[in-house]
């Protein structure tokens, strides 16, 4: 896997795509941050303000709906907790964390700066782990060595990409 160039255009195809994913229209869509190997967006990257005004701190969102029902396992298998409690005890895990956290902030600010949420980033980062979903969207937007805990989160659901997602509405 490999991160998805940003290139600003969204298809209407790509839009279609992601709406069937996640059973809404999408909101705020900058930009395809990662592609599924079938070339269905899986990743969006999301402007830091929403077009109704809401300040929305998450720029890289999961769409994909098998990755994000894997991670969702995850979640319930108690890996956030370990996690946070590696994240407590081993101060390289912590810093390179903080530094994804970093990353994920001057990206973000790349789109618009957005005071309300300045210094906010997503997923607990930098030093609470709460959503392994944003997560895993970041370590497919800016592919592997960004966020470590991001890289584990793919480690643990490898395979889920491996299959055919096929066309839209046949998930």
């Amino acid at each position: 896997m490999t991160a998805a160039s940003n290139s600003g255009s969204v298809s209407d195809a790509d839009l279609a795509a992601v709406a069937d994913q996640l059973g809404r229209e999408p909101r705020g869509v900058a930009a395809i941050a990662h592609r599924c190997p079938c070339g269905r967006p899986d990743v969006v990257e999301t402007f830091p303000r929403l077009p109704d005004g809401t300040p929305f701190p998450t720029l890289y969102y999961l769409t994909c709906p098998r990755a994000a029902s894997a991670i969702g396992t995850l979640e319930a298998e108690g890996v956030m907790a370990e996690m946070q409690q590696r994240l407590a005890e081993d101060d390289e895990l912590a810093e390179k964390y903080a530094a994804a956290h970093r990353d994920y902030l001057a990206r973000r600010a790349e789109l618009g700066e957005t005071p309300e949420i300045e210094g906010i980033s997503a997923g607990g980062m930098p030093d609470r782990v709460k959503c392994l979903h944003v997560l895993a969207a970041q370590a497919l937007a800016q592919g592997p060595g960004v966020n470590p805990l991001g890289d584990e989160v793919l480690a643990a659901i490898d395979g889920w990409w491996r299959r055919p997602c096929g066309m839209v509405g046949e998930e």
